[in-house]
């Protein structure tokens, strides 16, 4: 395949993630300008970075979109690496930023990023690359699946050094989930997931705000006034909103009630202003980006490009689905942003760069002769049928 060739641009792809971050940036104006106004006097203290970081975030996802994702293949460990020295940095004095008790953040020169979410990229690049080269072999357990679970779990390990959990866990569903795809074997996963179950509830009780939520999302009206304030408060969003909202800037609970009204909770927002009409809108957005995602994996030249789709896709998908989990109550509230919504660089930044790169795929996927395409195609099939035959993993292309 000549990577020379330029690839056509993901039209829809691209239209989905433009009225997505404009949505977003749109309700984050919306959602911040009390908050900012009433900490920091300036009405536009958080909408002002978005705005820059979303133009960033454009420019990195179009730039990536005409750089080949084979490129990445010779980075992977540099960048995989890299990303876990930044990991390690968040705990250098004078480098590391604390907040509400975590440190996530490197603050440098008057920035601020979060190395955790620059980690889930890395891991996808990765991991892509080592699936797609080891073929046969991911479905051995001492070849394919331990050394890919260590990879994994030094990068977890050092996420929730920093108190996140809710990171950590993104970066290991969406690592587990690729090394499905790529032929792991599921009672190799069945063991693993029994085996995490005594660590994970050591990760709960052993942070006592972690108990406080998982016992807030049992009955939130136990504790109104603490663990269960943010959940009851998205209830009553949620209930305000009815079928059409009180319309843009008519929320209340951002104003007096939402503490995290531009960060976590800002689904809740977009409920009570634009009703269940605006949040079914803007969940069928993301489902079909997931859909587009598993589309352009399907449709990829290699199995590194079906590894590297999938990935990109978990990376917008997982967080959203949990997000919209955690303000209806259907999961235990954890501090997982909405993409594109959520105030954050960082977040928005990966992103985008995540969306550059399935769009490569998607062309270079449009542009391959159906022949070639069709052979990386059976890699997602060997999966679904694995779930009931449990076959080995599909031979990497040649």
């Amino acid at each position: 395949m000549s990577e020379n060739k330029s690839t056509p641009i993901d039209a829809f792809l691209l239209v989905l993630v433009l009225a997505l971050a404009s949505l977003g940036l749109m309700m984050l104006l919306s959602a911040s300008t009390f908050t900012a106004e009433q900490r920091f006097g300036d009405q536009y203290y958080f909408f002002q970075p978005q705005v820059r970081h979303m133009i960033l975030g454009l420019i990195a996802m179009l730039t990536l979109s005409r750089i080949p994702y084979q490129l990445w293949n010779r980075l992977a460990y540099p960048v995989l690496f890299g990303a876990m020295g930044l990991l390690l940095l968040v705990f250098v004095p004078g480098l590391g930023h604390s907040a509400n008790s975590a440190t996530r953040w490197i603050r440098i020169l008057g920035f601020t990023f979060q190395p955790s979410e620059l980690a889930k990229l890395a891991v996808v690049i990765f991991m892509a690359y080592s699936l797609s080269r080891k073929g046969e072999k991911n479905g051995s357990l001492v070849y394919g699946f331990v050394p890919h679970i260590f990879i994994v779990g030094a990068v977890t390990a050092l996420i929730l050094a920093g108190r996140d959990l809710g990171t950590a866990g993104c970066v290991a569903v969406i690592a587990v989930a690729m090394m499905f795809v790529a032929g792991s074997r599921i009672w190799h996963m069945l063991v693993l997931g029994a085996a995490s179950l005594p660590m994970l509830y050591y990760l709960i009780i052993s942070h006592e705000f972690r108990v406080r939520r998982i016992m807030a999302f049992l009955d939130p009206w136990a504790d109104p006034e603490r663990s269960g304030y943010h959940i009851i408060h998205s209830f009553y969003a949620f209930a305000t909103g009815g079928l059409w909202g009180q319309g843009p800037g008519g929320s209340m609970q951002k104003l007096f009630f939402m503490p995290e009204a531009h960060t976590d909770f800002i689904f809740s927002v977009v409920a009570e202003e634009t009703g269940f009409i605006g949040v079914a809108v803007i969940a069928a957005l993301f489902l079909i980006l997931v859909i587009r995602g598993v589309a352009i994996a399907r449709s990829a030249p290699d199995f590194c490009g079906v590894y590297m789709a999938l990935g990109c896709t978990m990376i917008v998908g997982l967080p959203a689905f949990f997000n919209m989990c955690v303000v209806t109550a259907l999961v235990p509230t954890k501090g997982l942003p909405l993409p594109f919504f959520s105030y954050g660089g960082t977040n928005l930044l990966v992103c985008f760069a995540a969306m550059g790169l399935l769009m490569n795929i998607s062309g270079q996927g449009r542009r391959e002769q159906p022949q070639t395409a069709k052979a990386s195609r059976s890699a997602l099939r060997e999966a679904v049928g694995r779930l009931k035959a449990g076959r080995p993993a599909a031979k990497a292309a040649a």
